[in-house]
């Protein structure tokens, strides 16, 4: 469960860097590798929330 939060902080993390990439060099780039971060974190959200409901029919 721990590990689980850790990665959707990371997750969190990553995309505020690569907008901030962005936002600071106006680079395209980082705009995209932010999208794709954001999805990823989409799926590890719902990865997430899956175990927590789980872990409650248990």
């Amino acid at each position: 469960m721990l590990a689980l939060r850790v990665l959707v902080i990371l997750t969190a993390a990553a995309v505020a860097v690569c907008v901030a990439g962005y936002l600071i060099g106006g680079d395209r780039v980082w705009l995209g590798r932010a999208v794709r971060t954001l999805k990823f974190a989409a799926a590890a959200a719902l990865v997430f929330f899956a175990v927590l409901l789980l872990e409650r029919l248990a």
